[in-house]
């Protein structure tokens, strides 16, 4: 669908890059070689060993993306969440290569798709180019970072991580934990009520209560 004025101003207010473009630049892509649309929360918006079909840029909702293994499991690699860019699709894009991951909505989402020409016509502004490079960059530490933590650290220790900095009280399944920390339910599930015991938290339904977030704090480090 075409953008409409409300649209396209959330675009530009999102992402400042676009809005810095030359304008005859901006709005041949815009009117030509982009689209709104609209997916739903469980959606999966791209898949690993696919061809790249666009560029998103997501002005509501979020979008998880993983790798996966053969036997089922997955490991998150990031969120995008408004305002950021799919590393993903950028690679693909750039090297014209499938994609290396999958992504799925957590959220109804809405965001701006650009054409794989669209999205060639964009970096080929040096600005823009820039502005991508350096979000690439970004999220290349956090997956070092990742790739450390998952090489070197404890599960326990990056449970008791991943379980800090929401607030006191979480909402989510063992399953939701696991696919973040790219284990299975049942290791979440037993270090939970390990943790449980030891009076770090309160396990219920879909819900943690975090009660001594000193303690998982100490254990994160």
């Amino acid at each position: 669908m075409t953008l409409t004025p409300i649209q396209e101003a959330a675009l530009l207010e999102l992402y400042p890059a676009v809005a810095q473009l030359p304008t005859a630049l901006r709005t041949a892509v815009l009117g030509g070689q982009a689209g709104w649309m609209r997916a739903p929360q469980g959606l999966t918006m791209f898949a690993e060993g696919q061809a790249c079909q666009g560029f998103p840029m997501l002005l509501s909702g979020e979008i998880r993306v993983a790798r996966g293994a053969a036997n089922g499991r997955s490991l998150e690699l990031y969120r995008v969440q408004p305002g950021n860019l799919c590393v993903a699709s950028t690679a693909s894009l750039f090297g014209q290569q499938q994609l290396a991951a999958q992504g799925v909505c957590v959220q109804d989402c809405e965001f701006v798709l650009l054409s794989p020409a669209g999205f060639a016509a964009w970096t080929a502004d040096a600005g823009f180019r820039s502005y991508v490079f350096g979000i690439f960059s970004d999220r290349l530490i956090e997956l070092m970072a990742l790739t450390e933590a998952v090489a070197f650290q404890r599960l326990d220790q990056r449970l008791a991580a991943a379980l800090l900095g929401h607030g006191p009280v979480l909402h989510l399944t063992h399953q939701a934990l696991a696919d973040e920390l790219g284990t299975v339910r049942e290791i979440v599930t037993r270090l939970l009520k390990r943790f449980e015991r030891e009076g770090l938290l309160s396990l219920g339904r879909e819900r943690i209560e975090l009660l001594d977030p000193q303690a998982l704090r100490a254990l994160a480090m």
